[in-house]
Order: C-alpha cells, then structure tokens, then sequence
C-alpha cells in the first residue's frame, strides 16, 4: 500500500471527497479505540495491535466509497482485524508503515481493576487462535453467535463450541490463579 495515498486520504481511484473523508475520520476518532482493544484482545501486543489496526483502517480507506455501503462496518472491520492478524503472524518481516495520526493512549484505570485485566488478558493469550478469536468477538465485541461465525468464516455450531472449549479453559486458569493468589496471601495460624 502506497503510504502516501493513506496520509493524504486518497483511495483507489483517486481523492477522496471532502465527505467521505469526514465520514472516515469521524469513524475512526469514534471507534479507534476499541478496534485498538479489539486487536490488542487478538495479539496480545500493544505495539502489533496499533498496526493491525492501522493497516485495516488503510485498507478501508482505499476501498472507502465501497466499504462506507457496507451495512454493518463494524463487522466488517472486525472481519478485518482478523484477517489481518492471520497475515500478520503469516509473513516472514513484520515491516512498519508510517502514519500521519498517532493515537491516543487510553487512560489507565485503577491499580486493582488492571491486575484483573492483566490476569484476564494473559490467561486469554493462552488459548489457541480460534478459540480466543471466538471469545473475543462474543463476548468483548459481544457480536451474535451469527456474526461471529460469518466473520470467522464458520458455522454456529463451531462458534458455539469454540466458545465453550475457549471459556472453560479460561474458568479453569482464572480458578487455579486465584487458588494460588489466595494462598499466597493466607497467613498461618
């Protein structure tokens, strides 16, 4: 992709117009953040997750005029997002492609609600790839079984028990951290 057709706002057959770029841009600032949660729910890596957006968000705005359409963009950048982690762990360099905007950090929240997220979000980057594609789409994104089977490109059923397998596992971890937590802070008598 050619960078500067991106930094500019142009698309595939040329400029961009002057609403159609305001529709992308008022797109992005609204749901920036949370594809950037969404891929970072997907790679477990803040800086892996920033490009996957990145380069999704490029694609659509090449393709800008048709996606605008599209009647649930939501689902179709989180169909993006998937596919672009699949392509991202499937080259052999994983080059960086500059960009004119930088996002905004979010806020951190408190200190005990980030040790339940970390310990969500390791315990999550155990599960295989489908499985935690699955489970995030349901249930962070909270999609339809549906959806997410036609963003995977599954049936129900395999979503269904994708999802079981992937929150079972979870059940199962979360239980043995926090056995070993509360042990840890358990004082003898």
């Amino acid at each position: 992709m050619d960078s500067s057709r991106v930094a500019t706002g142009t698309g595939r057959r040329g400029p961009l117009d002057a609403e159609s770029r305001e529709a992308f841009e008022n797109y992005v600032r609204a749901r920036g953040q949370r594809l950037i949660r969404t891929a970072y729910l997907l790679t477990g890596d803040h800086q892996i997750a920033q490009d996957i957006v990145q380069n999704a968000l490029a694609s659509a705005l090449a393709s800008w005029r048709r996606v605008k359409e599209v009647s649930n963009l939501d689902a179709y950048m989180y169909a993006a997002l998937v596919n672009a982690r699949s392509r991202w762990w499937r080259r052999r360099w994983h080059a960086e492609v500059p960009s004119e905007y930088v996002p905004e950090p979010a806020p951190r929240p408190d200190e005990r609600r980030y040790e339940l997220y970390d310990q969500m979000l390791t315990v999550l980057r155990t599960l295989p790839e489908r499985q935690r594609a699955a489970v995030v789409l349901r249930y962070y994104e909270d999609l339809t079984e549906a959806q997410t089977a036609e963003l995977l490109g599954c049936t129900v059923g395999t979503v269904k028990s994708q999802t079981a397998r992937g929150l079972a596992k979870l059940r199962a971890a979360l239980a043995r951290e926090d056995s070993g937590t509360r042990d840890e802070h358990t004082t003898p008598a």
